[in-house]
């Protein structure tokens, strides 16, 4: 787990700044949940045979003795809020939220264990049009901020029915090759064979290959669907491939699944992923509801866009003040300015000092000028302006037209 410095939190700002922007264009709202569930909760969405739910959740028991878990991902937690509130039935959502998540995982590049995700949730909606616009969504995003170098993989799932006689050929494939499987496949082969499929263990590669796919499955209705998904992705533009071997590490998901990938952080190079989950609120208690989303994780996609960025933190303008005086009178005239110039980032100087002192700060907070008020510009009424940042003269401004003058020099 990690702290999130000052000199970082502008970064993340930018990143988060342009989340919200993009959901916006799309008509989508914020809904926020508690970061403490009931285990129950993830144990009957994620899968109780998921590594998620065996080797990675943070559960614990409360003084009543009820099992909670800190929430390891948003879906359930949106599906159960939408449920609980009256959200989801014969309603059409468009959701998002952001926030903490924690997974006790190896860490590696971009992954911690608090790791902070943005996750879209979308209700009502069981047309292949609506995937299509999750991903036109994630591709503007990127587009914004700067990134052209991810691959889109998309695969169908089909329906529970069609997984299920897939899942025995799986099996039965698997086994005839079981001297051929590392530890972990063994495990799965018989809890959540289609988990082998997105090994990344290289000597398993030639054998995952080989093995059946689940589109020689799929039901007619998963096949129309999925074959839609790819002319409205082609008639926009967007290249994608499609992955076979695409299954996602949750249960809960059915028919499309996609992922963006990049090969610039390691061996875990995914940096959003979703798809539909349309039996969820079913699973969850709720009537049967149509749902599709996607979560993309914020250290990941910082840690490809960061040296790209350029935050605007630093103060237009640092106030130093000499004296009790201009201490009084220069408090109120920051407020005013704040008040008359949109977008001003100015700081003043407390704690006092002399002028020497307070220069020396104003020039290391990366102000571009400094406002300067001693005793004789409160005789005068006017502010000193010293540029910190250009080769001009100082010069001397009427306080009464100072924000004007400040709104001119930030145009």
């Amino acid at each position: 787990m990690k702290d999130i410095l000052p000199q970082d939190t502008p970064y993340w700002q930018c990143v988060e700044s342009s989340v919200r922007e993009v959901l916006a264009a799309y008509g989508y709202e914020e809904i926020r949940f508690p970061i403490v569930e009931k285990t129950e909760l993830f144990k009957r969405s994620i899968g109780e045979v998921t590594d998620i739910v065996e080797k990675e959740m943070y559960t614990f028991e409360d003084r009543n003795g009820d099992s909670l878990t800190l929430r390891p991902e948003g879906t359930a937690c949106c599906v159960r809020t939408g449920i609980q509130q009256g959200l989801l039935y014969n309603q059409v959502q468009r959701l998002w939220y952001m926030g903490p998540m924690f997974r006790h995982e190896r860490p590696q590049k971009g992954r911690y264990r608090q790791f902070h995700q943005v996750g879209v949730e979308t209700f009502g909606m069981a047309g292949a049009d609506l995937d299509a616009e999750l991903i036109l969504l994630t591709a503007r995003l990127w587009k914004k901020l700067g990134l052209d170098d991810l691959e889109l993989q998309i695969n169908s799932l089909g329906t529970a029915e069609a997984r299920a006689v897939y899942r025995m050929q799986l099996v039965a494939y698997f086994e005839a090759h079981h001297s051929q499987l590392d530890e972990e496949s063994q495990r799965r082969l018989l809890s959540n064979p289609m988990r082998i499929l997105d090994t990344k263990n290289p000597d398993m590669r030639p054998l995952v290959e080989a093995a059946p796919k689940l589109t020689e499955y799929l039901d007619d209705e998963s096949r129309e669907h999925f074959a839609t998904l790819c002319g409205l992705l082609d008639a926009a533009n967007i290249r994608y491939v499609i992955n076979p071997c695409l299954v996602r590490g949750l249960d809960y998901y059915s028919r499309t699944v996609f992922e963006w990938v990049t090969d610039r952080l390691g061996a875990q190079g995914t940096v959003c992923a979703g798809g539909r989950f349309d039996g969820l609120v079913e699973q969850l208690g709720g009537k049967p509801v149509p749902a599709a989303g996607f979560a993309l994780g914020l250290e990941r996609l910082l840690e490809l866009v960061r040296d790209n960025m350029q935050p605007q933190t630093a103060p237009h303008a640092y106030l130093v003040l000499m004296g009790a005086a201009s201490q009084q009178v220069g408090l109120v005239l920051a407020e005013q300015l704040r008040d008359k110039v949109p977008g001003l980032r100015l700081m003043t100087h407390c704690g006092g000092g002399s002028f020497k002192s307070q220069f020396k700060k104003a020039d290391r907070s990366g102000a571009r000028i400094a406002l300067v008020l001693g005793e004789n510009e409160l005789e005068t009424g006017r502010v000193g302006i010293k540029f910190l940042r250009e080769e001009r003269e100082q010069q001397a401004v009427a306080q009464d037209v100072l924000a004007e003058w400040m709104t001119g020099l930030l145009a």
